[in-house]
């Protein structure tokens, strides 16, 4: 007898699939801040399975872009300052601490392709919060860490939703003038100052959010 016997392997690219499209609905405004995701209406809408549309709904609850509420179901987040303190203290310090590192040539070559990409994007006004995302899983990969890279990786979708809100508060000039002030001091190799403009661009989103939400 194998130890795979009676293994089942499930398909969900149905539902990921699902998951992406609403993701980008809520990243859109199309469901607001505490607004009820009706499995049943979704579904009946789309003409997919119920439990296809819960276990899209469910991917988005381990993004943190949704969660279950008691006698509600499931729900878009809705940001408070506490959430955006706790999510931005994580960014910036696996940020910091990568930042902090001498980079490889191949890592400031990867850097700098990511912010040519960034600036881009501000250019042509399409992709920055992806572009702007990319960025920063270049710095954080500078800690050769693939779990690190992972977790990063996990926090962006909820990075999105924060980004995609903050797009509507600054202009793409802000944003590329942020990150090249980061890449400056990386090129220089001044890690001090790397760190703390990183520390000074995560702080101006937190209060640009929080003001938002005031």
């Amino acid at each position: 007898m194998s130890a795979l016997d009676g293994l089942e392997v499930r398909r969900t690219t149905t539902a990921q699939q699902l998951a992406d499209g609403l993701s980008e609905r809520i990243m859109a405004g199309a469901f607001g801040p505490g607004d009820r995701l009706r499995e049943s209406a979704i579904a009946a809408e789309l003409g997919v399975a119920r439990n296809t549309i819960r276990e899209a709904v469910r991917i988005l609850e381990l993004t943190g872009l949704v969660r279950y509420e008691v006698n509600r179901g499931a729900v878009v987040i809705a940001p408070t300052p506490e959430k955006i303190e706790a999510l931005y203290t994580a960014r910036e310090r696996l940020e910091t601490a990568a930042i902090a590192r001498t980079p490889r040539p191949e890592q400031l070559k990867a850097i700098t392709t990511a912010f040519d990409d960034l600036r881009e994007a501000a250019r042509t006004g399409h992709g920055i919060v992806d572009r702007d995302l990319a960025f920063h899983q270049q710095i954080v990969a500078l800690l050769d860490s693939t779990r690190l890279d992972e977790f990063f990786a996990s926090l962006t979708k909820e990075l999105r939703f924060y980004l995609t809100v903050l797009s509507k508060s600054e202009t793409p000039e802000e944003v590329v003038a942020e990150h090249e002030a980061i890449v400056e001091a990386i090129r220089l190799g001044d890690r001090d100052r790397a760190v703390a403009e990183i520390r000074a661009h995560v702080d101006v989103s937190v209060q640009r959010l929080k003001a938002m939400l005031a």
